[in-house]
């Protein structure tokens, strides 16, 4: 079935909002059998007509967002009512419900409010519990509409509308369909051509296999999607192919993976960072159940700071610098001893924009990976020449990688 969204609203094209209900419609519409082939944002007012009617003319379903509020631009009904030759009728019982949801405001229903009770003959309301603005669902009727439906913008009234009265309704016209099943593949370390390359001259063979590339910060995300067979077939080949670089397969960060395998494991880790500034405890710490596994960090920005908490001597700061490979030993050294964790973790680098080298170019980072029954730690020079932002993401995913491999 071919399926548009509509996203209505000046806001959403002049930046002053993030339009997340693509994000929402592609992954629960998912769910139940369907694809989203199109979506366009649009203005208020007089840009929803033709919009209205190009969609209406080529999909079997269509969803809007935004245009059923009081307003002179709320022009969604209007649209669709004129489009169609429908009359309008006012619903008695939306305007006891906008009644009696102003009067706990202390308000009461003004002309411009009890527009939005205005219902496009063969509509259904959809209850609003969360706004003023009900939705509305056109049914099809062959050769003039497709499936329809009208809904508020708001997420926060949009999405429990969605839950509660149009997905049952999407299940029942899609029927029996099978859904295809999806598999999410999360690499490390590897730029897409690569992954492409050690991946699809298997892949692209399989039957009934749709697959696809998502690019992020230091990630490649691989998309699978198709019947049993095919998913199983296709993972296959990623594990015996990438296995070592395979993150998750449920779109988990690093950051998440290394939190659940250490607690499965009943480890703990520590950190000292100098470059990072406790950006990589800030990440631990954004997973739910880190407490258990995060005990203690330390941030050494300073050289003073590496010799009064973990040991690291001046002298030998002094002789190979601050960023170096030896620096960073002795820091995960010194932290897995002042902490007495199973695990640390130890950054050193160059941020930048200032501060580099020839030797040592502005994104160089040392990072160093030590357990406790480890008789040396295993420690790396990458470089990241990135905004400050960027090299901070980029150093502590890296940490949690070689953190990851070792556990995993």
């Amino acid at each position: 079935m071919r399926v548009e969204v509509i996203n209505t609203g000046d806001e959403l094209l002049l930046g002053r909002c993030v339009n997340t209900h693509l994000v929402y419609f592609g992954q629960r519409l998912f769910d139940v059998g369907l694809r989203v082939g199109r979506q366009i944002s649009i203005s208020d007012g007089d840009a929803i007509a033709p919009a209205v009617a190009e969609a209406f003319s080529r999909n079997d379903v269509v969803l809007i967002t935004g245009g059923l509020g009081p307003t002179s631009d709320d022009l969604t009904r209007d649209a669709v009512a004129e489009l169609l030759n429908l009359s309008m009728h006012e619903s008695a019982e939306v305007v006891e419900a906008i009644r009696e949801r102003l009067a706990r405001r202390g308000r009461e229903v003004s002309p411009e409010a009890r527009r939005q009770a205005l219902v496009p003959e063969g509509c259904v309301v959809l209850e609003n519990p969360n706004g003023t603005a009900p939705g509305l669902y056109l049914p099809a009727v062959e050769g003039r509409n497709p499936h329809a439906f009208l809904l508020p913008g708001p997420p926060r009234e949009l999405r429990p509308m969605v839950e509660a009265q149009i997905l049952p309704r999407l299940r029942e016209i899609v029927g029996k369909t099978a859904i295809p099943g999806v598999r999410h593949y999360k690499f490390f370390g590897m730029g897409e051509s690569e992954v492409g390359r050690q991946l699809e001259e298997g892949i692209k063979i399989i039957p009934n296999l749709e697959y696809g590339y998502q690019v992020e910060m230091g990630n490649v995300n691989f998309r699978c999607i198709g019947d049993p067979v095919a998913l199983a077939a296709a993972d296959e080949i990623v594990r015996e192919k990438l296995g070592d670089a395979l993150v998750s397969t449920d779109e988990s960060p690093l950051e998440k993976v290394v939190v659940e395998a250490l607690a499965k494991r009943g480890e703990t880790v520590a950190t000292c960072e100098s470059c990072t500034g406790g950006f990589i405890a800030h990440m631990l710490t954004n997973v739910s159940g880190s407490s258990a596994v995060l005990r203690r960090g330390y941030v050494t920005y300073a050289n003073e700071a590496k010799t009064e908490l973990v040991g690291v001597s001046a002298e030998l700061i002094e002789r190979h610098g601050a960023v170096s490979e030896e620096v960073a030993e002795a820091m995960v050294r010194g932290c897995l001893k002042a902490s007495d964790d199973d695990w640390a973790i130890a950054v050193t680098g160059i941020a930048g924009p200032t501060g580099g080298s020839q030797e040592k170019p502005v994104g160089t980072v040392f990072i160093a990976v030590m357990g406790r029954g480890d008789s040396a730690p295993e420690v790396g020079r990458y470089c990241y020449p990135h905004e400050r932002e960027s090299f901070k993401v980029m150093v502590a995913k890296t940490a949690f990688d070689r953190l990851r491999r070792r556990l995993v």
